[in-house]
């Protein structure tokens, strides 16, 4: 294998999926003897990139306005200057810069571009451009069904299924009941005292990750006679008061004020898996991948959520008994009762979703693709 050089494009380097996958892959990049060169407008993840050892270069590419275009010169020039042998866009607007910039080359010095699909964006004409790669890497086959079913004309043969994956002893199984791991649960939040089953569903306090479908689900359970609880990490954060308001008012309405904890986002994620009975999964937007999902699956607790978009893939795959039609609140009881009272056992393996999995696909991805002859045409 000959050492590659290999740029990236993003907007910028704060917190989210696409910034920690660039850093996943500068990071294996480095450990194989390769050159990793990120492009963004820089951010709180910074240090953490260039103590990998890549390299950054500082260019806002992903400021949405006129005066961004000028860009496309600057990367054109250093795509010349560092000569890549990839560069691999993972983001709208810094794919448009970046095509731009590699089809201004001559033919026979231009790298070649890759786009990474990372989430299952509005389909339109500025959104196409992700389809433009010589290799589409789509971090589900939820995105490659959604590129094939809105961009008719994409070739399927450029489309590459790597998904995104966790390292494992990040999420280390657990046995389940784990007391220790209950008890600092139940130290985090006085709601979530009781003897009864603890459900988690991490995220955002936002509309779209489906809380107040696990507020009335929690009411169900609770009407059966039971002391069921209900944790939301990630839930209580700044600028989410309104929306924070309105989740209290249901609990209050239904009856489980006392049973429910709205908490800000916790660092130890999988301690909080460790210490519940079930995760919840209920994005009321199809997600494109769905790591929670392999996250919680990892530490061995069961899964329920709505089988639609990247997790009703995973959970069609690993853990059918959890997989409801989207939005049916019945059902979403029943299932949970069933889940509740017959745990499916743990898998015995999360190899294929593994960030050493995704990490590898993806350089080989590169090198294929950087060894691979130019198409006739290019030029």
């Amino acid at each position: 294998m000959r050492r590659l050089t290999v740029v990236q494009l993003l907007p910028a380097l704060q917190s989210g999926g696409v910034e920690r996958s660039t850093l996943e892959i500068a990071d294996a990049l480095v450990r194989a003897g390769h050159r990793a060169v990120v492009v963004s407008a820089g951010g709180r993840l910074l240090p953490t990139l260039q103590q990998s050892g890549a390299e950054h270069i500082t260019l806002d590419i992903g400021r949405k306005s006129l005066f961004t275009l000028r860009h496309v010169l600057a990367l054109r020039r250093l795509f010349a200057d560092l000569q890549p042998d990839i560069v691999h866009a993972r983001s709208r607007l810094p794919a448009w810069l970046g095509l731009w910039a590699v089809r201004g080359m001559p033919a026979a010095k231009r790298p070649r571009f890759i786009t990474t699909m990372h989430g299952l964006n509005s389909p339109g004409r500025y959104s196409a451009v992700m389809t433009f790669g010589e290799r589409v890497i789509c971090v589900s086959d939820t995105v490659r069904r959604y590129l094939l079913q809105h961009y008719p004309r994409t070739d399927p043969a450029r489309l590459v299924v790597i998904p995104r994956g966790i390292q494992p002893d990040q999420f280390p199984r657990t046995a389940h009941p784990d007391a220790d791991a209950r008890a600092w649960a139940m130290a985090q939040h006085a709601s979530l005292v009781g003897e009864g089953p603890l459900l988690l569903l991490p995220g955002r306090g936002t509309r779209l990750k489906g809380h107040a479908d696990a507020l009335r689900l929690l009411a169900a359970l609770r009407r059966d006679g039971g002391d069921a609880r209900l944790w939301l990490p990630g839930s209580r954060e700044p600028g989410r008061e309104a929306y924070l308001q309105e989740l209290e008012a249901e609990c209050a309405r239904l009856g489980i004020a006392d049973a429910v904890a709205f908490t800000p986002p916790i660092a130890g994620i999988a301690r909080a898996y460790a210490g519940c009975d079930m995760v919840l999964q209920l994005s009321r937007k199809p997600e494109s991948f769905g790591r929670t999902v392999i996250e919680a699956l990892s530490v061995g607790r069961p899964v329920v959520g709505w089988a639609h978009g990247g997790v009703g893939e995973l959970l069609a795959e690993l853990q059918p008994q959890g997989a409801v039609p989207p939005f049916d609140e019945s059902a979403l009881a029943t299932t949970t009762r069933a889940v509740l009272a017959h745990p499916p056992p743990p898998l015995a393996t999360m190899d294929a979703y593994t960030l050493r999995a995704m990490q590898d696909a993806t350089l080989a991805l590169y090198q294929d693709l950087a060894d691979e002859p130019r198409p006739r045409h290019a030029g």
